[in-house]
């Protein structure tokens, strides 16, 4: 039995290279395939069909291969394609041709080009990049982006930032600076990031210069949604209805509708101390409580749904609402009892200041009066 499959197997190998031979078909690579930098973390991958390729009713695709930064494969009826990736460790990349003849598909040899990283000192490059967008009441989109010196790189190095969105790109100008006086924090107050843009890439790429070094570059490619800082919720009001805490919000300020986001509500109970945090998808909020006690309540809210989640608001002011009864109480006697023992206070001191007032006079008369010379004089 197995040398039966054996043999199949052997006969498999040889029918199917043969396929392109017996169909009178072969199958010729790309020709000029090239890599280009067309801008910041973006690749253009551009390749030509092979003029001795028969042209006949032939299906031809393109498989394109991606081996660095990111593997990815993915096949293409165009001859370039447009990729965006961090292009700081440098780029690889295959293509090959794939006809479709009689139901077979058959392939070309790769072709292999290769971009090589930027110059550079090893671990200069900026490192611990962080950054985070904000919509403003007017729909404007700020950036601000955090990083750290490379631990190979000199005191003196100076990093510089540059943003792109889509064909955009821009170089800070409002750097903050270390003990060192290296850039450290960059906020563009104004951006061209679209507040409605939904999955869309954020490059930052940050080089830097210094007469010590070659200082290597960094680029990293950010979710637009995953680094926003979503506003606060509006209109936030909290009220008691009998025995329940109602709780009642807008969504914050986005171009996103009410649906996209949740919200997280934080309950304090300052009687018993306890705290309580409830995950809520919609705009309001209902609780049977304990109305003997007072509570505070804020609220914060995040994407839901309709993109990557982001950064997750502030919370929004304190509320306090309910009263602690035991705590009232007690405070009314506290007040009671201090405005008692002041009252008790100040009439002795009254009746003491009348005392030092009065006792000289008296004693004077005293003596006047039991003296024997002025009795029998």
């Amino acid at each position: 039995m197995m040398k039966i499959f054996l043999i199949l197997l052997w006969t498999t190998s040889l029918v199917q290279p043969n396929i392109p031979q017996a169909a009178g078909v072969q199958v010729f690579p790309p020709v000029n395939f090239t890599l280009t930098v067309s801008a910041l973390a973006q690749v253009l991958l551009h390749w030509k069909p092979n003029p001795n390729q028969e042209q006949k009713n032939y299906t031809i695709r393109y498989d394109v291969k991606i081996l660095s930064p990111v593997p990815e494969e993915y096949d293409t009826k165009k001859t370039y394609s447009i990729l965006t990736v961090a292009l700081h460790n440098g780029f690889s990349a295959h293509v090959r041709a794939l006809l479709l003849h009689n139901d077979f598909e058959m392939r070309s040899d790769w072709v292999k080009k290769n971009l090589p990283p930027p110059p550079g000192a090893p671990e200069t490059s900026a490192k611990n990049l962080s950054c985070v967008t904000h919509i403003t009441i007017s729909s404007i989109v700020s950036l601000h982006c955090t990083w750290l010196p490379g631990q190979g790189a000199p005191e003196d190095t100076k990093y510089f930032l540059f943003y792109r969105y889509e064909m955009h790109t821009e170089e800070c100008q409002d750097y903050n600076k270390d003990t060192w006086n290296g850039n450290i924090e960059c906020r563009f107050s104004v951006t061209h990031i679209d507040p409605e843009g939904i999955d869309n890439l954020i490059v930052i790429h940050i080089n830097g210069s210094s007469k010590y070094a070659a200082i290597k570059p960094f680029q990293q490619l950010f979710n637009q949604n995953a680094i926003e800082k979503v506003n606060v919720p509006r209109n936030v009001t909290v009220f008691l209805e009998q025995n329940d805490l109602l709780a009642t919000w807008e969504k914050p300020i986005s171009p996103f509708p009410k649906e996209c986001f949740e919200y997280e509500l934080y309950l304090f109970n300052l009687k018993s101390q306890n705290e309580q945090i409830f995950k809520i998808s919609s705009n309001d909020f209902r609780l049977h409580i304990d109305v003997t006690s007072r509570y505070s309540v804020q609220i914060r809210a995040n994407h839901h749904i309709c993109c990557e989640r982001g950064f997750w608001s502030d919370w929004s002011e304190i509320i306090y609402v309910g009263q602690n009864k035991l705590e009232n109480a007690i405070a009314w006697i506290l007040a009671v009892l201090c405005v008692s023992m002041c009252c008790t206070f100040l009439l002795v001191a009254v009746i003491c200041k009348m005392h030092q007032r009065y006792s000289p006079d008296f004693g004077r008369i005293a003596t006047r009066q039991s003296s024997p010379l002025e009795m029998f004089g």
